[in-house]
């Protein structure tokens, strides 16, 4: 199991975060910086080693109060990737704090 930390503290809107993840989970070049893309990185990570990839998102009320239409649209798509993963001799888990 390999663990991803995103450090929300300084993270007040939708771009933060897709920028955040980005670089914690290394995406590609072509990744989008939209909900779409996001969905479509976290649901192959194949450039990631095999195993449990687990994103620990802490601080994410930071998000929640500066931008909560882009936090609910952020955690949507983290629990449809969980959901729709499919990469072989990987599996991915969200922790939110």
């Amino acid at each position: 199991m390999t663990d991803y930390a995103v450090d929300g503290t300084g993270i007040r809107s939708k771009r933060a975060m897709f920028t955040s993840l980005a670089g914690a989970l290394s995406f590609p070049d072509w990744f989008g910086h939209n909900l779409d893309g996001l969905y479509d990185c976290l649901t192959d990570l194949s450039w990631l080693p095999e195993g449990v990839i687990t994103v620990v998102w802490t601080d994410s009320t930071v998000l929640a109060a500066a931008d909560p239409a882009g936090y609910a649209g952020i955690r949507e798509v983290l629990d449809d990737a969980v959901e729709g993963f499919a990469t072989p001799g990987r599996s991915l888990a969200v922790v939110i704090s």
